[in-house]
Parts: structure tokens; sequence; C-alpha cells
């Protein structure tokens, strides 16, 4: 089962690599573009066959490793 994991940086949380990108997309001739927050996509296939328990395992990873909890938040999918 492939669990979907989108992982963000939290609100007030500086990111200079999305302010560089909003930058670049605006020197490219798109200046309507106010500001670009940058985060991580994850697809974890697991061998479990209950989506409520793979659910549970992915957030488990999400806590140790997947997501710094300090500036980071997820959200399974």
């Amino acid at each position: 089962m492939k669990i979907k994991v989108v992982v963000t940086l939290k609100n007030g949380v500086l990111d200079p690599q999305g302010k560089a990108i909003q930058q670049t997309l605006n020197g490219m001739g798109f200046p309507l573009v106010n500001e670009v927050r940058q985060g991580k996509y994850f697809e974890v296939d697991l061998s479990e066959k209950d989506e409520a328990k793979a659910k549970n395992k992915v957030e488990d990873m999400c806590k140790k490793l997947l997501a710094n909890l300090v500036i980071e938040n997820f959200e399974i999918l």
C-alpha cells in the first residue's frame, strides 16, 4: 500500500528557497507571484494491507524522521 506524505514549513518559519524561487519567477515574467513556500513529498510503499495501520506507521515515521516537528508540519494523504 502506498501512502503519500506532504511536509511543509510551519507558518512564520523563513523559507529562503521559496523566496529565491519566487524572485526567479518574478524575473522570468511572472510578476503576479507574491510568495512561494517549498516543501517535501514522499511516497512510502508498505507491505501493510490495512489502510489505518499503514497510515499510523507512516505517521510514526514522520514524527521520527521525515519531518522536523519543530519547524515543519506534515499531512498524510
